[in-house]
């Protein structure tokens, strides 16, 4: 097929595609995070700390994740994206199913890493093919729909995770979620169109120039100051956002006193869809705002609407009554899960032609070593620290009001990059 034929049938296509990617990035988000809804009647099978349950949600899982994405970039940005997201999927899918054939802490640790290794194949490819096929102006709103395999992942995870694992155990939970995903693959190997490199960037040449060295793509992003506040600015908000996921079950059963079935068929649900609009909406406000105002208000939107969210994580984390707290938490994900189709978006816009998918991969690593590593890992060790003298309870509670606290660090990078851009903006008219 040439070229011209090849980018008019992946334009045709862009919508399956950005589907496909997307359910695709369902399945990563939960694969991962079915270990949440899972996580109490695991420590009691396993007989495992906070802590232990903190590395495997975060850090053990991590470092594979984020260090692996780095290669799988680089060929991202040289060879097929689609094959390479194929393989990842069916990859990481398997390895979830083998979490349910653990017998002990260092099994189900080493099938976590096997997840983490397979996962790390899936979004720098997925960012950049998005990238080449929605122009600037649309991009914030289709990488929002992409954002949406994160809140539908973990409340899919949430539902399906905590229903099975309630009537059937939750090794049943990990093969039941494992298995499609690698049907999935087969799919997206099938029906997805690999674009020219560039499509959709009037006056960039599809698929042109030689391939930049890899010490480049590190030097290239942190020399660009709006870029490295983006960067900082999702790291500290994905910090938070997987310490308190992770654990977020765990506080509502142990915590408030809710069970596994309430979450699963009530909170998970309705999270999922506060979470869904809120990924939408923010993709759709951005592309708004860029075209009124210009990129940089894309930036500062985010750091809005986290702002306004703020009160109403903490008032749920502070709550006693549980049928309080859950509204307060629906409510702030309407507006704290804005932040992931924006911040992508400009960093793709940022990124010189062939090194999108490794600019993701480096954003993704620092997210991930940091938020993802981190997060849960400091929850755990925090709450474990605390429970002599608080009590299991709310020791849980106050080492998630802690990381909490740092969204204010977030909320100032987001208006440093929102600076950057404008400045560079009127530097160029």
């Amino acid at each position: 097929m040439g070229a011209s034929a090849t980018a008019e049938q992946a334009l045709r296509r862009r919508g399956t595609t950005l589907f496909l990617l997307t359910v695709a990035y369902f399945f990563s988000y939960m694969d991962r995070q079915i270990l949440a809804i899972l996580q109490e009647d695991i420590r009691r099978d396993l007989l495992l700390t906070d802590t232990q349950l903190g590395l495997l949600a975060g850090l053990a899982f991590a470092i594979f994740y984020a260090t692996l994405g780095l290669p799988v970039a680089r060929l991202a940005d040289r060879g097929n994206r689609v094959t390479i997201i194929s393989i990842a999927l069916a990859l990481w899918s398997a390895m979830t199913a083998v979490c349910g054939l653990a017998q002990n802490f260092v099994q189900l640790l080493l099938a976590r890493i096997g997840v983490g290794i397979g996962e790390a194949g899936s979004s720098p490819p997925s960012h950049s093919i998005i990238a080449d096929l929605y122009p600037p102006e649309r991009r914030a709103g289709a990488m929002g729909i992409y954002s949406l395999g994160v809140v539908l992942g973990a409340a899919g995870g949430t539902m399906i995770g905590g229903a099975l694992a309630h009537y059937f155990g939750w090794r049943t939970a990990m093969f039941a979620v494992g298995i499609p995903g690698v049907l999935l693959a087969i799919v997206i190997k099938l029906l997805v169109i690999e674009p020219p490199r560039g499509l959709s960037d009037p006056g960039k040449a599809q698929g042109a120039g030689d391939m930049p060295p890899f010490a480049a793509g590190f030097r290239s992003l942190f020399a660009d100051r709006a870029a490295v506040h983006l960067v900082m600015g999702v790291t500290v908000t994905s910090l938070i956002g997987y310490g308190t996921t992770a654990f977020g079950p765990s506080f509502m059963i142990r915590t408030m006193g809710m069970d596994k079935l309430q979450i699963a068929t009530v909170v998970a649900p309705v999270g999922g869809l506060c979470g869904s609009l809120s990924a939408v909406l923010g993709g759709w406000l951005a592309n708004k705002a860029a075209v009124r105002f210009g990129l940089h208000a894309q930036s500062w939107l985010v750091l809005a609407m986290k702002a306004v969210g703020l009160p109403l994580s903490f008032l749920f984390l502070l709550s006693t009554d549980p049928w309080v707290a859950v509204p307060l938490y629906w409510a702030s994900l309407l507006l704290t899960n804005s932040y992931l189709g924006p911040t992508f978006a400009l960093i793709q816009g940022l990124a010189p032609l062939r090194m999108r998918a490794l600019w993701a991969a480096v954003t993704l690593l620092v997210i991930n070593l940091v938020g993802l590593g981190l997060g849960p890992t400091l929850i755990g060790i925090v709450s474990d620290f605390l429970k002599p003298t608080l009590g299991d309870a709310e020791a849980l509670r106050w080492a998630m009001l802690t990381l909490s606290a740092a969204t204010p660090w977030a909320l100032f990078h987001y208006w440093r990059a929102g600076a950057a851009l404008k400045r560079r903006t009127e530097a160029s008219a």
